[in-house]
């Protein structure tokens, strides 16, 4: 004959209270850790979500930024505002640079002409000395 084994709500268990207390502490370790482990897995899960929109934008800015479609920045728009302004101050300088060369060529020609004025005045002196001595002195 088999052994029957009644169960029911009126059942008594006989147990240590530290096997019971055993028990329940294993119990609420394993809930803390499935917990636990579920947190940790959302967290990943919201942060590869949050990754994911972030390449996205990324993406998007990479590719509609340099054909002009997202607008240009301040920064942009300052940046051509010093170009210009650079720009307008080398024209301006080179205009001066050409003057100044306009200017070396005429100080050349009348340093020039200033020389043979000079030669020219000490041959005038000169002559002017041999008609003192050849005459006398008046």
């Amino acid at each position: 004959m088999k052994k029957r084994l009644d169960v029911d709500d009126n059942t008594a268990i006989s147990m240590p209270i530290r096997n019971m207390i055993a028990i329940i502490g294993v119990v609420c370790i394993g809930v803390w850790g499935y917990f636990g482990v579920t947190e940790k897995l959302n967290q990943h899960s919201t942060t590869l979500q949050l990754i994911d929109k972030e390449i996205t934008a990324n993406t998007e800015f990479r590719i509609k930024y340099p054909r002009g479609e997202l607008g240009q920045s301040q920064n942009d728009l300052e940046q051509f505002m010093l170009i210009e302004e650079l720009y307008t101050q080398m024209e301006r300088m080179q205009k001066h640079i050409d003057d100044m060369a306009n200017n070396k060529i005429n100080i050349e020609f009348l340093k020039e002409q200033m020389e043979k004025a000079q030669s020219n005045i000490e041959k005038l002196k000169d002559a002017d000395r041999e008609i003192v001595y050849k005459n006398g002195d008046h």
